[in-house]
């Protein structure tokens, strides 16, 4: 049994109500829903959030009837983390056990069918506690991330002896894209929090990692998904 899961929060300082609002012809969160609805290898779908019109609207898709989320979820300072575990036991008194839990972001919109099947792939071959969407970061703090000292003057990040003159000399470093996740549910229920234990990365390309926080993101992921549309109308 693999759960699909979408956390969709009500306030956003950044976008106002970003979750629900149209994007290229339909709510942001559809982009995102629509995709756990039609993915062959998910059973069950549920959303968690605390905006009575996103619930409803999910649950009329076909979403789990779970309610809105608990007050102290819904806050600015509450976790991605205590959210899932949430979700999770909710959903499952009323489906049962799950095997897998699949978290797509709303607000990473850019993902393919491809990227699901290809991060749920590595959570059964790998069993990890936890398979996280990741790119190959623009910046490296071993070579041009910088930060100052107590006088203001700028060093690396991370030096390494001998330091680094070239960014291929470098050390991978990935981005943790918030975009797709498959979590053990034993461990969802055991711990407290991301990094307690084996979290592995499933890489995707940038372009399609792009998560929205401010106006200046919705209208580049619109030119993105606009372009993509208008690709695919032309193949």
């Amino acid at each position: 049994m693999i759960l699909g899961h979408i956390g969709a929060r009500k306030g956003s300082k950044g976008v106002p109500r970003k979750n629900f609002r149209p994007i290229c012809g339909k709510p942001l969160i559809d982009w995102s829903l629509d995709q756990l609805f039609a993915h062959p290898q998910v059973d069950a779908v549920v959303v968690s959030t605390d905006d009575e019109e996103i619930y409803e609207h999910a649950v009329a898709k076909g979403a789990l009837k779970i309610g809105l989320r608990p007050a102290h979820l819904a806050t600015d300072a509450a976790g991605k983390f205590g959210v899932w575990q949430h979700a999770l036991e909710a959903s499952e008194a009323l489906i049962g056990k799950v095997d897998a839990f699949l978290d797509l972001d709303c607000t990473s919109p850019l993902r393919l069918p491809e990227d699901i099947t290809g991060a749920l792939q590595l959570y059964n071959i790998e069993h990890p506690d936890l398979v996280m969407s990741c790119c190959e970061a623009r910046k490296n703090p071993y070579f041009n991330l910088v930060e100052p000292d107590a006088s203001g003057a700028l060093h690396v990040s991370k030096p390494l002896p001998g330091g680094v003159v070239a960014r291929q000399q470098a050390p991978v470093v990935y981005e943790h894209a918030a975009s797709t996740y498959v979590v053990s549910p034993d461990y969802l229920k055991r711990s407290k929090g991301l990094w307690e234990g084996r979290v592995i990365p499933f890489l995707m390309p940038a372009e399609r990692c792009v998560d929205i926080d401010s106006p200046f993101d919705f209208r580049l992921v619109e030119f993105l998904l606009n372009d993509a549309l208008n690709e695919a109308r032309n193949d």
